[in-house]
């Protein structure tokens, strides 16, 4: 059975990794939070590949509506062995301007949601003895960002959180990793302007953004078998940057 079951499925880096899982031979549990739009187009091109999709209306921050929704998704599928946490939010905000409102968001979509699918998940690997968790976090939970204190924080607690888990997952033959994208052209940096753009592409070694398939390569690499003794990591792909 190859299933996989992406968070944010519907943004630029969630849609890429599903339509390659799905050229890889997965079936796709795809779940968005507001942008039906782009979860149905992401279906259709799923479906294009030959592959099953199903969307799913997901917040993650909510266990409840989490464990709903995994619980609907493993009927239709029968369960999986490649979970890929991708659903994300971010924040361009001095620290001493941030809410505790901004924080509760943020934490909620970016580290709580990846600790509430992971726990739906698990189980079932166990069960199998056989999983991949693949966890998206950013350059800047590793290198932390100026005015993207709180955005940085989270991305760094999934980065924590990977690490543990994966040692005590290792024993049930289960590998969790993350890849920490550096600056990829997605709809999250449209508050740049196009100077900006230029401006923070020249600061990259590669000279250029990134491009949602070249971290969907990276996911297919991980979800597959090559990286059985691939485990804790963190793979930062963003050009050279940090």
């Amino acid at each position: 059975m190859s299933n996989a079951f992406i968070t944010g499925a519907s943004g630029g880096i969630g849609s890429a990794i599903a339509v390659r899982l799905a050229s890889d031979g997965y079936d796709i549990a795809a779940t968005y939070c507001s942008d039906k739009e782009g979860a149905e187009a992401v279906k259709a091109k799923v479906e294009a590949l030959g592959r099953k999709c199903e969307i799913y209306k997901l917040d993650v921050a909510d266990p409840k509506a989490v464990n709903e929704v995994f619980a609907e998704a493993e009927s239709d599928f029968g369960g999986f062995k490649v979970l890929v946490n991708c659903a994300g939010a971010a924040l361009q905000k001095l620290f001493t301007d941030t809410t505790d409102a901004d924080f509760e968001r943020l934490n909620g979509i970016n580290f709580k949601g990846v600790f509430n699918t992971c726990r739906c998940a698990v189980p079932y690997m166990v069960k199998c003895h056989e999983g991949k968790i693949i966890n998206i976090s950013s350059m800047w939970g590793t290198f932390g960002a100026s005015c993207e204190v709180l955005y940085s924080a989270t991305k760094a607690a999934v980065i924590g959180l990977t690490k543990a888990l994966a040692r005590e997952l290792a024993p049930s033959n289960i590998q969790v990793n993350c890849i920490a994208p550096g600056a990829i052209n997605t709809k999250m940096n449209n508050n740049l302007t196009e100077d900006e753009k230029s401006a923070f592409a020249d600061e990259i070694p590669m000279e250029r953004f990134g491009k949602p398939e070249e971290i969907a390569g990276v996911v297919s690499f991980l979800a597959g078998s090559d990286s059985d003794y691939t485990t804790a990591q963190v793979i930062t792909v963003d050009g050279g940057l940090t």
